[in-house]
């Protein structure tokens, strides 16, 4: 599934490409998971004015109007001059006039989905729930104590959920908490404040490099370029199981939190 660095990678492979373009035309294919909310011809005349990103939806605002635009599992966006005919898994086309961007996604978990505002009821009901931003300054660590405490679930449970702070997907939560020495079943309320520090400049370090690596391409993933990502190159623990740490020598292990595969060291991850 795409996360939060594989999107905005995405978002910034075709953002400034994008920006200003006039849409001609707009077609949708297959059902996604949400219908559109507006008829596609509606779209045609729309300026667009920046691309943004709220945790893994992608906000592309036009003068009147944005698309919320979310990946789903197996999602990804393309942006060029010229594409093929549209295929099976292709389900949503924006046709400006600086270029084509389009959706494919094979199991249709994806979304593009019209509002008017992001007071909009939908855009409310998408994104008002969502916790902070790990790459902004709206995340701050002593926030991140406070909100953190009150949870008696696991950690690595407590980061997937993305009430707290968004975005921090499977791969991801299993390396910053190795890079910030906690065990990924400790429960969220017995971190103490300097652990929560030390997770908080992880979240933010690992995401990072992550978007700097393009993201992580584990099956399909690629840029709106066509581009994979490398990340998954230089993980420490995920997807690691039996593997010497490069960091101790012992073993990784695996285990299963709530219907997903968490990777962590037992020597550095002692509690």
């Amino acid at each position: 599934m795409p996360e939060l660095p594989e999107v905005e990678v995405t978002r910034l492979s075709f953002a400034a490409q994008i920006q200003t373009a006039r849409v001609l035309a707009a077609r949708v294919g297959k059902p996604l998971r949400w219908p559109l909310g507006c008829a596609p011809a509606d779209l045609t005349g729309r300026v667009v004015q920046s691309v943004g990103r709220r945790g893994k939806y992608l906000l592309i605002e036009f003068d009147r109007g944005l698309l919320l635009v979310h990946l789903g599992m197996s999602g990804s966006l393309r942006f060029a001059t010229h594409l093929p005919a549209s295929g099976v898994h292709d389900h949503f086309d924006l046709v400006t006039t600086q270029g084509i961007l389009r959706l494919n996604d094979p199991r249709r978990f994806g979304a593009v989905v019209y509002v008017e505002s992001l007071t909009d009821a939908r855009a409310v009901k998408l994104l008002g729930r969502l916790g902070m931003e790990p790459l902004s300054d709206e995340f701050d660590g002593t926030r991140f104590f406070l909100q953190l405490h009150p949870h008696r679930s696991s950690i690595k449970q407590v980061l997937l959920a993305g009430n707290v702070v968004v975005g921090v997907g499977n791969i991801y939560a299993s390396e910053a908490l190795f890079m910030a020495g906690i065990r990924p079943t400790t429960r969220a309320a017995n971190l103490s404040k300097p652990r929560v520090t030390r997770l908080h400049e992880a979240v933010r370090e690992v995401l990072a490099r992550a978007v700097d690596r393009g993201g992580s391409t584990l099956r399909d993933f690629s840029n709106a370029d066509g581009q994979a990502g490398h990340f998954q190159l230089e993980a420490m623990v995920y997807g690691r199981a039996g593997e010497a740490c490069k960091q101790c020598g012992s073993s990784i292990k695996m285990i299963r939190q709530g219907q997903r595969s968490t990777f962590y060291c037992p020597a550095c991850q002692k509690r």
